[in-house]
């Protein structure tokens, strides 16, 4: 009898998690990923290189959905492909040599495909802390739901790893920038910017630091654990929203 018992039971958890799996693909969600393509970020590490390692990680893991990734890494038919900031005019919206930017063309690429989600992913530097960021635009009618979707993130990547919650934050606070949103004239995030992003749900997540987390971040266990967390927690967040509406 507890032979059988314990069998109901695993037969229908892996039930249920096939149900679950089968209702988020049936959905038209689409989720966009921008890993970082900057690889002027220290000696021996490239934000490029760990970005995409934790969103290869994410794509992969389970539920799959319909997704994408944007990227201009090595791109010679735009300018500034493997470096330069989001929150910089001359590296995002900024046309040199009749070329758009790195920024640019990701953004247009992911617009071609009418993302539900955005997800962008980098790492910081200069912080001293081994800890995780959330960026969100600032003064969009998503930005509550946006600022909902960033927690959840930081705090199962968080749950999974040993890096520390610094919170959500306005891509508007951070003053490094010259790039403005052309609605509210404030400072901003290039790839945030709802005029340049249709995405109705953006995030930015700062993995990390290039000096105060270096050996994690160049670890591929930890880039799987990073990515693995932000996917299951991204679905469960959809799955949420729509049970709520």
């Amino acid at each position: 009898m507890k032979k059988t018992t314990v069998l109901i039971l695993v037969f229908t958890f892996f039930l249920n998690q096939s149900c679950n799996t089968t209702k988020l693909n049936r959905t038209n969600t689409f989720i966009a990923w921008q890993p970082s393509h900057q690889t002027d970020t220290g000696k021996d590490f490239s934000e490029a290189a760990v970005s995409n390692a934790i969103v290869e990680a994410a794509m992969e893991t389970n539920p799959k959905m319909k997704e994408y990734k944007v990227w201009s890494l090595g791109n010679e038919n735009v300018h500034h492909p493997n470096v330069g900031s989001n929150t910089v005019i001359e590296h995002t919206s900024a046309i040199i040599d009749g070329k758009i930017s790195g920024y640019a063309y990701e953004l247009q690429d992911a617009n071609k495909h009418h993302p539900e989600v955005f997800i962008a992913v980098h790492s910081n530097g200069g912080t001293k802390r081994h800890a995780i960021w959330g960026y969100i635009h600032y003064g969009d009618q998503f930005e509550s739901a946006n600022r909902e979707l960033a927690a959840t993130l930081l705090k199962a990547v968080c749950s999974a790893t040993d890096l520390e919650n610094r919170g959500v934050l306005l891509d508007s606070t951070t003053g490094r920038n010259d790039y403005r949103c052309k609605t509210t004239g404030k400072l901003s995030f290039y790839s945030l910017d709802e005029n340049i992003n249709t995405a109705p749900y953006r995030v930015l997540l700062e993995v990390g630091d290039n000096a105060a987390s270096r050996d994690f971040l160049l670890n591929p266990s930890n880039q799987k654990k990073v990515g693995g967390a932000i996917k299951q927690a991204l679905a469960d967040w959809l799955e949420n929203k729509r049970t709520r509406n």
